[in-house]
């Protein structure tokens, strides 16, 4: 009996003991200052991350906006070379190749070729106008600004190109005009021997 009464006595201190620790288990304590703190440094997070929501997006804008005002900058600076270009070729028409088409020392039947030579750059240069008219005032092409410039600086390069050859063919008359002066001087010098 004595063995009765110790498993017993064990038996209600185990009973005892276990809902005590299932007591002890129950409904947590919270400090009421960090989760106030916790929820105050949430709400300052979230102002935080719209106000850099915000400067992102006026970042991008101002981005944007730079790009398109370089794009037109760019447009200006293509088309201003381009009236320089056009400006340096037609003052070359006009006065150089005017003097080598009255020298004397240029040949009847090569007027016309000299004079198709000069007309295709010039016509190339016209049609090179038109088509930058037609890009500026015209939105038919549905091109960027990005796309208008990169056609623009193409078309800058022609026209170097173009005065280039232009300056090229005249420097090239002006050494055939050169050389056959030289030439008339020496077959028709006096000789006194």
């Amino acid at each position: 009996m004595k063995r009765k009464i110790k498993i017993l006595v064990m038996a209600i201190a185990l009973v005892l003991m276990i809902p005590s620790q299932a007591k002890a288990q129950g409904m947590p304590v919270y400090d009421n200052t960090n989760f106030v703190s916790l929820v105050k440094s949430l709400i300052e997070s979230a102002k935080q991350t719209s106000q850099l929501v915000k400067s992102v997006k006026f970042l991008k804008e101002a981005k944007e906006s730079i790009e398109k005002v370089n794009n037109v900058i760019q447009q200006l600076k293509a088309v201003e070379h381009i009236g320089q270009n056009h400006a340096e070729l037609f003052s070359v028409m006009q006065s150089d190749l005017n003097n080598i088409l009255s020298s004397p020392y240029i040949k009847v039947e090569e007027v016309d070729q000299i004079t198709n030579s000069f007309n295709a750059i010039v016509e190339n240069s016209l049609d090179t106008v038109d088509f930058i008219s037609e890009i500026l005032s015209s939105d038919n092409l549905k091109m960027t600004d990005g796309e208008r410039a990169k056609v623009l600086k193409d078309k800058e390069q022609e026209s170097a190109q173009m005065v280039s050859d232009i300056n090229r063919k005249t420097k090239r008359y002006r050494g055939i005009i050169s050389f056959r002066k030289m030439q008339d001087k020496i077959n028709n010098r006096e000789t006194d021997y």
